[in-house]
């Protein structure tokens, strides 16, 4: 599947132990020209847990899809398709 110039929503939830798992999948996905939508839930965005810390993880995937991360409601209602 071709996803160069695609606009693609990824999504982190609280399953944080995969976190460090689906990070390089976004470089991935960004390499390939893709333009990521970065959305995390309540929980991803503000909870630090023994798999890393909420601002480092939001740190990296901001300068991976230089774009400020969706995570509230509010921000996330005007996505369309």
């Amino acid at each position: 599947m071709e996803v160069k110039n695609k606009k693609i929503g990824f999504v982190l939830t609280g399953s944080f132990c995969t976190f460090s798992k689906t990070i390089p999948k976004i470089k991935e996905l960004k390499k390939l020209g893709a333009d990521i939508i970065p959305i995390m839930s309540y929980n991803s965005y503000d909870l630090d847990t023994k798999f890393g810390k909420a601002n480092d993880f939001i740190k990296e995937i901001t300068k991976i899809c230089n774009k400020d991360i969706i995570h509230t409601i509010q921000d996330a209602e005007p996505i369309r398709t």
